[in-house]
């Protein structure tokens, strides 16, 4: 018999695959990738407790939900029941095409307000269309009987009843398991961190159809909203300004110091003058030089480049503009 494990890399998807295993039960992780959040913990985590892992990339889909979810978005711009139910969708097509009997899930009952109340639980169950074929675990004595334990194909008396945020019984888990290593809870997505969700939520008003380099440039810089087609993007150390360089687009406007170090700025949008000079401006103003000093900027423009002066202000002039 084979399960699908909707595998996160935390140490409760972790937990969820164990158990299953330990009755005998061959499982299969898969990890749903998009630009908010990637593989690399669940690659680690997989190969630590030596599960097969398929990771599929979700974006086309996941970006459709964003703009609009059915259950609405938590603290900032997750939308989670919903996300949640896209994900388990999915799984349920992969357990269909690997023949596998169920999905299983490290979901612990009461852990997050708005995606591990009773109600979300319920609603993932239905609108995946996996229904009583989805088993949480780690969780399982404390919700309705499912498929798989109705028809045995899983012990129920050997699953778990944890509820709420306290990570206790998953820790002597993780000893009766031999699982060393495994990340901390917090952390994973960016769409529950409030600066990078007021960043996408300016991309989502400003423009109809994103390409995947303007979400990936949200994680890099300052952000200043210069009018509705306008941005301007300031880095603030070298590993930024080589990403702010690599996700430039071919018709975007680059600047940077002439002769000191400082920031790569990216010009995206309207290309005037005014928005070339207020751009150079930014440049100088982030090379933490004295305001009211000029330095020469040097602009490369789709047909060439040229230098310009940037007068540095204080930082506080640009406020107002800060995504």
């Amino acid at each position: 018999m084979k399960a699908i494990c909707v595998f996160s890399g935390g140490l409760d998807s972790m937990l969820a695959a164990q158990i299953i295993r330990d009755q005998g039960i061959e499982v299969i992780g898969v990890f749903f990738k998009t630009p908010f959040f990637g593989p690399e913990r669940a690659i680690r985590s997989a190969k630590h407790i030596e599960l097969p892992l398929e990771i599929l990339d979700i974006t086309e889909e996941h970006l459709k939900i964003l703009r609009n979810p059915k259950y609405g978005y938590g603290e900032n711009m997750n939308p989670c029941i919903d996300c949640h139910s896209l994900m388990f969708r999915i799984a349920k097509r992969v357990m269909e095409e690997k023949e596998a009997s169920f999905v299983i899930s490290g979901e612990v009952l009461g852990q997050r307000p708005m995606s591990q109340n009773r109600r979300a639980l319920d609603i993932v169950s239905k609108e995946s269309g996996l229904g009583r074929l989805l088993l949480r675990p780690l969780s399982a004595k404390k919700l309705p009987i499912t498929i798989p334990e109705e028809k045995g194909w899983v012990k129920r008396e050997l699953l778990y009843g944890i509820h709420g945020r306290s990570r206790k019984t998953q820790m002597e888990l993780a000893e009766k398991y031999s699982i060393k290593e495994y990340p901390s809870p917090a952390g994973g997505c960016l769409l529950t961190e409030k600066g990078f969700s007021k960043r996408l939520r300016d991309l989502l008003e400003t423009k109809e159809d994103p390409e995947i380099k303007d979400i990936e440039l949200l994680k890099y810089g300052r952000h200043f909203r210069i009018d509705e087609y306008t941005k301007i993007i300031v880095g603030r150390n070298r590993i930024e300004n080589q990403k702010i360089k690599e996700l430039s687009g071919k018709e975007d406007i680059i600047l940077e110091p002439k002769d000191i170090t400082g920031p790569i700025v990216l010009l995206t949008g309207e290309k005037s003058e005014k928005n070339i000079m207020l751009a150079s401006d930014l440049t100088a103003t982030y090379c933490n030089i004295p305001p009211g000093n000029y330095i020469d900027i040097v602009v490369y423009l789709p047909g060439g480049k040229r230098i310009i002066k940037g007068k540095a202000h204080e930082k506080m002039d640009f406020h107002g503009l800060l995504i």
